[in-house]
């Protein structure tokens, strides 16, 4: 469905008419450009957006597929970008992600968006509120909700860390490192990196394209050079976001592997205390056994003191023992 569409001229908003024809003729007949933006539409919806600005066929195959990769795609008469926007929910600790498609025309901007977790309608609002910025064309939208998706980025990042500080923290504490629970909830937030990283990861390439980093000299058609630092500032800020996630996902596998540490030990700590009780407890079997043969001729059977003798035998020898186990560290 189409969620908004305006025609934007030196940076000032007039509603488009309902004919998208008209509103991209009356966009390049006063020097401005029309942005439409889509919310999950059919492919029946798509068909007439398709044929007006004359869209790629793989590019309109892809935004309506969804469920791509964060790329930056260049064709004859637009240019292709997904960007991959997330949310983080805290009740759930999770990370979920959505999908913007951009088309980037000469006049025309067509964002599709798939997912709830989408900056469109802020920044739309955003821009209207910056006039001058506006006016530099379709090149501000590609921007600006680049750089609302980036910044986001840097937010989940952190909420992130706080919650692997916690989890850390309850892994080195006397008793939460070893619940039944905690191995399950380590791994439960390497996924949530990882689903954070296949946002993050790939829009590297494309961000360094725009920023004019990747290849010197290369200009990105439809895209203005001047805007080259704009986008490079939003590409400083999608590194931290990388180097951030870079630093999670690594701490989280040293977290791993200190939780399995401590399991080992712990279980190796149980196995040295049941093997002294084991101990301790053989030598009275031992002496019982000894002297629970039936046979006539054994010697102390007919001695008064026998019976008790054997007893302070027993205790003389448990007690040191577990004296010795005891000063090894094993009970």
């Amino acid at each position: 469905m189409i969620v908004d569409c305006a025609i934007y001229r030196e940076g000032q908003r007039t509603e488009g008419p309902e004919d998208l024809s008209d509103a991209l003729g009356e966009a390049r007949t006063a020097g401005g450009f029309v942005w439409i933006g889509l919310h999950e539409p059919t492919e029946e919806e798509f068909d007439h957006v398709t044929r007006e600005f004359a869209l790629h066929p793989l590019a309109v195959e892809d935004a309506l597929k969804a469920h791509q990769r964060p790329k930056l795609e260049v064709y004859d008469d637009s240019l292709f970008v997904v960007l991959k926007p997330v949310a983080y929910e805290p009740q759930s600790d999770t990370v979920s992600s959505g999908e913007i498609m951009i088309f980037l025309g000469d006049s025309f901007v067509v964002t599709v968006r798939h997912g709830e977790g989408s900056p469109l309608k802020a920044v739309r609002r955003r821009l209207e509120q910056e006039p001058e910025l506006l006016g530099k064309g379709p090149t501000s939208v590609l921007y600006a909700v680049a750089d609302a998706t980036v910044d986001h980025y840097l937010d989940v990042a952190t909420e992130l860390q706080t919650d692997l500080e916690g989890l850390e923290a309850e892994v080195f504490s006397p008793d939460g490192g070893g619940s039944r629970n905690t191995a399950s909830r380590i791994y439960d937030f390497k996924r949530q990196v990882l689903e954070f990283r296949r946002a993050t990861g790939p829009l590297a390439p494309p961000m360094s394209r725009l920023a004019g980093t990747a290849s010197a000299g290369v200009a990105v058609p439809f895209v203005d050079d001047r805007a080259r630092p704009f986008f490079r500032d939003v590409n400083d800020h999608l590194t931290r976001v990388n180097e951030s996630v870079e630093n999670l996902d690594r701490l989280v596998s040293d977290i791993l592997s200190a939780h399995l540490a401590q399991m080992s030990v712990r279980q190796n700590d149980d196995m040295r205390k049941i093997s002294a009780w084991a101990a301790m407890a053989a030598i009275p079997t031992m002496l019982a056994g000894i002297y629970g043969m039936n046979f006539e001729h054994m010697p102390e059977l007919r001695w008064v003191w026998s019976y008790p003798a054997l007893l302070v035998l027993m205790a003389v020898l448990e007690v040191m023992v577990f004296r010795l186990f005891k000063r090894r560290g094993w009970l």
